[in-house]
């Protein structure tokens, strides 16, 4: 049991054991990605997707000025394929290739060892830490990677804050809620919370990436590409739920067996890299920036000369990425980057 009788969690340090628990976490023992997995991501749906990530991170380099030396971070590297496909985008594109060097931020041993098994480089380097960039303008990719991080959740009652436990009575789990004295929201966003907020949902784990990340790229330039599901809206809403095999499911009952995940609240991601110094912001939906970089030409393009069932295959693939019932609008793509940049392809 994850917890003793009586005791009690608060919501972030919950989820962080139950996903990354060194022996018994979620992403620590299983590859929960794919059909057969719990959940599906874009590059798992269909190449096309890494192949506009691959000419947008270009573009950009380009826009940058063409550094001789640039780094591309992926943010938890999944079953390995956004990475694997971008390596054979560029393939011909030898000046950026000879100029990029690939990292992947993955916490899991078990899917670094996928990972490995799968891209077979030695263009790419493994890391634990942000830290370990090499000193250069750094490209930082976070596709499906900030939802999976740990949140803590506080709401308000008759003026009283309180924050969101997990409490455990007869070897059965429940959700509780913990008086917070003089709690400073203003702290949390480094901005003061308007008195009509009353909920507040947030990972102070991805604030503190996005800390350093914004560090590396005031100093030596790049920029950081967010794809995710979420939502742009002033007021906070709760959106904690529990995945398993493509459903939702009441993960309290499916310790280190259901994926645990949020939607971004995309206007205080905004704000927060505002605070950052990160004054150039870009935002729209999966739909939007995948057209605008060409997803619908490049079907065309592969699409000819092809069998009917393949055909048909390849624009299954790509209503998925883009229609507004599938991930189009559900999923945004956010850029924060160096006002000096002024870069915008695909927004």
């Amino acid at each position: 049991m994850i917890l003793k009788n009586n005791s009690k969690i608060c919501l972030d340090k919950f989820i962080n054991k139950t996903l990354y628990d060194k022996s018994k976490g979620y992403y620590m023992n299983k590859n929960p990605f794919g059909k057969e997995g719990d959940f599906i991501t874009a590059p798992n749906i269909s190449i096309m997707f890494s192949e506009m990530i691959a000419i947008w991170i270009i573009s950009f380099w380009e826009k940058m000025g063409l550094p001789q030396k640039i780094n591309i971070i992926e943010l938890g590297g999944g079953n390995g394929e956004m990475i694997y496909q971008i390596l054979r985008t560029i393939k011909n594109f030898n000046k950026f290739k000879d100029s990029a060097k690939f990292y992947i931020l993955e916490k899991s041993p078990y899917l670094k060892q996928i990972q490995k098994k799968k891209i077979k480089s030695k263009e790419v380097i493994w890391i634990d830490n942000l830290n370990k960039v090499s000193k250069n303008p750094s490209i930082f990719i976070a596709n499906e990677f900030f939802d999976s991080l740990p949140i803590k959740q506080f709401i308000k009652k008759k003026s009283i804050w309180y924050e969101k436990f997990i409490y455990s009575k007869n070897n059965k789990l429940k959700f509780i809620d913990i008086k917070k004295e003089n709690l400073k929201t203003e702290k949390i966003f480094n901005q003061k919370i308007p008195n009509e907020i009353n909920f507040i949902e947030y990972s102070p784990l991805a604030f503190k990436k996005l800390n350093i990340i914004s560090k590396i790229v005031r100093k030596y330039n790049g920029g950081i590409l967010i794809i995710d599901y979420g939502y742009y809206k002033k007021k906070m809403i709760n959106t904690l739920q529990g995945v398993k095999n493509h459903k939702k499911i009441n993960f309290l009952k499916n310790i280190y067996n259901s994926d645990i995940t949020h939607m971004l609240n995309f206007k205080y991601y905004k704000k927060k890299l505002e605070n950052l110094k990160l004054d150039s912001i870009q935002f729209t939906t999966q739909r939007e920036f995948l057209m605008k970089m060409g997803i619908i030409e490049r079907a065309e393009l592969i699409s000819k000369n092809v069998s009917f069932s393949k055909k048909a295959d390849i624009y299954f693939r790509l209503k998925r990425l883009i229609d507004d019932k599938e991930m189009g609008s559900l999923f945004k793509v956010f850029f924060a980057t160096n006002k000096k940049n002024k870069f915008n392809l695909g927004f």
